[in-house]
């Protein structure tokens, strides 16, 4: 069961919380739900106030990413590279653009399905190697929303 996002009684503020991911292909849902969930603590959340998770399209076919947002009834956005490409982020990769066509997944997937930026950002890049041998990135943007 999803709880609501949520709410800062100061500023009278609902905070969701976008995830970006970003896999190896065949990552196990093991992986990433131990990525997901290693990210949520370091900022002291919980799945509780995530609100959406977000992709590139070459992973829209990606099994464990799909059946993660289907298990938590989330809504899964996926953006082209020439998307993610056009996005500001704190860390750009080279090894993401060789293999992917933009600089960063995770942290641009984020800041766009949340309609956000960069300073938007609560956890920047958390990686994560899983026992499958896969590895695994998650990036965290607070969208607020005004109540």
């Amino acid at each position: 069961m999803a709880l609501s996002p949520s709410f800062d009684s100061k500023t009278r503020l609902v905070v969701d919380l976008v995830l970006g991911m970003g896999c190896d292909r065949g990552v196990s849902l093991e992986t990433l739900n131990t990525a997901l969930d290693q990210a949520l603590e370091k900022i002291g959340q919980n799945r509780g106030a995530v609100t959406a998770l977000a992709s590139i399209d070459k992973k829209n076919d990606e099994v464990a990413l799909l059946a993660l947002a289907e298990q938590n009834a989330w809504p899964l956005h996926f953006f082209s590279a020439g998307q993610l490409a056009q996005v500001e982020v704190p860390n750009p990769s080279a090894v993401v653009m060789k293999y992917m066509g933009t600089p960063a997944v995770a942290e641009a997937a984020a800041i766009l399905a949340a309609e956000a930026s960069m300073k938007d950002l609560l956890l920047e890049k958390h990686k994560y190697l899983g026992k499958d041998g896969k590895n695994a990135t998650v990036s965290i943007v607070k969208r607020l929303n005004k109540k």
